[in-house]
């Protein structure tokens, strides 16, 4: 790699658990297409006055305390929420930061159950106050020299958090190098930012969005489209993106995404993102068995990966 990847010194912590600072929402409003079955909000929360104002980067995360207890009279344990603002914070204030929501209702044995804190979040209305903690995460970040390299961004849902905030980042310091944003999800229903997206990639020609909807769009030999099936549909895009010796690979969202993602691209002969361990090493990529790369394949320090 003819660039060295130095990532910048962040501050983790500032404000903990037991020491958490208190933020005011400044905007909550919904960011798919508005008759998407699982909303997902964005949220902006004013700083000011707080040790969090200008000392949050980009690709880190706070976290936000919800009120109440749980079922054994204890106190709400801390969700971590990406940011998805900038560095140097929402609509360029730093004394403003923003994080994706999905609101979460889930089915189990005939009872429904909702997400604790997006709900809470989901519900705040402008004024409200939040308990917040951070910031947290030293490793999913842009590198310190940013402009020396090029960039695919890979996410699933609310995993597109940090890489609105990443292209907000590089497109408007003025970096001309690639950046592709590959967004998947099961209906277009679910696109996030995606009016805010094509209009940068309208704004900006070293950007690309490629959006994978699973449950809508076939690929050529009538499968489903995934994020990870990107790198095979759209190799003329990719493909000399991948080539380049300073092309960074992100990966964010559902734990399981980047399998598919690190299977696709050694099929491709892209192994320079991969560690891949001597078990594996004379297996086909084809022929990967799903526990065998949980064990033998990693990413290189040209990947970033964030999966929860």
């Amino acid at each position: 790699m003819s660039e060295e990847i130095v990532l910048p010194e962040v501050e983790l912590n500032i404000y903990s658990p037991k020491d958490p600072t208190e933020v005011t929402v400044v905007e909550n409003y919904i960011c798919t297409i508005e008759n998407s079955p699982n909303f997902v909000r964005h949220l902006t929360f004013d700083v000011s006055g707080t040790d969090l104002e200008g000392r949050v980067r980009v690709g880190q995360s706070i976290g936000i305390l919800p009120p109440g207890v749980n079922e054994k009279g204890r106190p709400h344990k801390l969700r971590l929420y990406s940011v998805s603002s900038p560095t140097k914070g929402e609509n360029g204030n730093s004394t403003l930061i923003s994080t994706t929501v999905k609101r979460t209702i889930e089915e189990f044995e005939g009872k429904l159950y909702t997400g604790i804190c997006s709900n809470y979040l989901a519900d705040l209305q402008v004024g409200d106050k939040v308990k917040a903690t951070g910031p947290s995460g030293r490793r999913f970040l842009l590198p310190q020299n940013a402009n020396d390299f090029n960039y695919v961004l890979f996410a699933t849902g609310t995993g597109i958090a940090p890489f609105r905030g990443m292209v907000i980042e590089l497109l408007e310091s003025g970096f001309k190098g690639d950046l592709v944003l590959v967004f998947g999800c099961p209906y277009r229903t679910d696109l996030i930012y995606a009016d805010f997206f094509r209009k940068m990639e309208q704004k900006y020609d070293n950007f690309q969005y490629i959006t994978c909807i699973s449950r809508e769009d076939r690929r050529a030999d009538g499968s489903k489209k995934y994020v990870q099936s990107s790198i095979e549909d759209c190799q003329d895009q990719l493909s000399p993106i991948f080539e380049k010796e300073n092309t960074l690979i992100y990966i964010c969202g559902l734990k399981g995404m980047e399998a598919g993602i690190y299977q696709n691209l050694a099929i491709q002969g892209f192994d320079e993102y991969l560690v891949i361990k001597p078990k594996l090493e004379t297996i086909a990529p084809e022929d990967w068995k799903w526990e065998d790369m949980k064990r033998n394949v990693k990413p290189s320090t040209r990947t970033f990966e964030e999966v929860y």
